[in-house]
């Protein structure tokens, strides 16, 4: 079975996550920030993966190491549930359209993480969360997931929308990339012979 429970204990957070790639997109999401629930939520939803997520974190500072952490979290989990990347697709890819939003994400399962972000909010807040942080998550969880990973935004007005949109389309490219190839279910997806 493809999953994972990883814990991250620090000065700043405490984060336990658990993941199901092959689940059913059930989800519950508890990091003490409202609209980060929403998009984890999103995200397990969108791709497929069931997804536990609890997150204690310095919010009466701000809600930075709690989104950065779970991010990091989240990213180790998705790197321990694949293993070594065996019968995946490997790729994938979305263009997802939220009302006035239109955002594509693409990404490859890599092994190699880079994050390219080309997304332009155009508030600083939605509500009370910071949307710089959006980015900051997407950063982390690339990071540590190994994944190549672009993000594009080719419209929006609307703050919510935009980062609704990445977390969608990266849940829809992400649901791509982790199905098992069924012509190639018991091969590594490279020429390489590993990633």
């Amino acid at each position: 079975m493809r999953t994972a429970s990883v814990s991250r204990d620090t000065a700043e957070t405490q984060i336990t996550v658990e993941i199901n790639l092959d689940g059913t997109g059930t989800y519950d999401n508890q990091t003490g920030v409202g609209f980060f629930d929403h998009m984890l939520d999103q995200l397990a939803r969108h791709s497929l993966m069931d997804m536990t997520v609890r997150a204690k974190g310095d919010l009466h500072i701000d809600d930075h190491h709690t989104v950065e952490d779970t991010g990091i979290a989240l990213g180790q989990a998705l790197a321990e549930a694949l293993g070594d990347k065996r019968g995946i697709v490997r790729y994938g890819a979305c263009l997802l359209p939220m009302d006035d939003a239109l955002v594509r994400a693409a990404l490859d399962l890599s092994a190699r993480p880079f994050l390219v972000w080309n997304v332009e909010m155009p508030t600083a807040k939605i509500g009370t969360f910071d949307t710089e942080l959006v980015r900051e998550f997407f950063q982390a969880f690339a990071t540590h997931g190994g994944i190549t990973l672009h993000v594009d935004q080719l419209h929006g007005i609307n703050s919510h929308h935009i980062a609704e949109a990445a977390f969608k389309a990266v849940a829809r490219a992400l649901r791509d990339a982790l199905e098992t190839d069924p012509r190639k279910a018991d091969a590594i997806p490279s020429t390489k012979g590993a990633l």
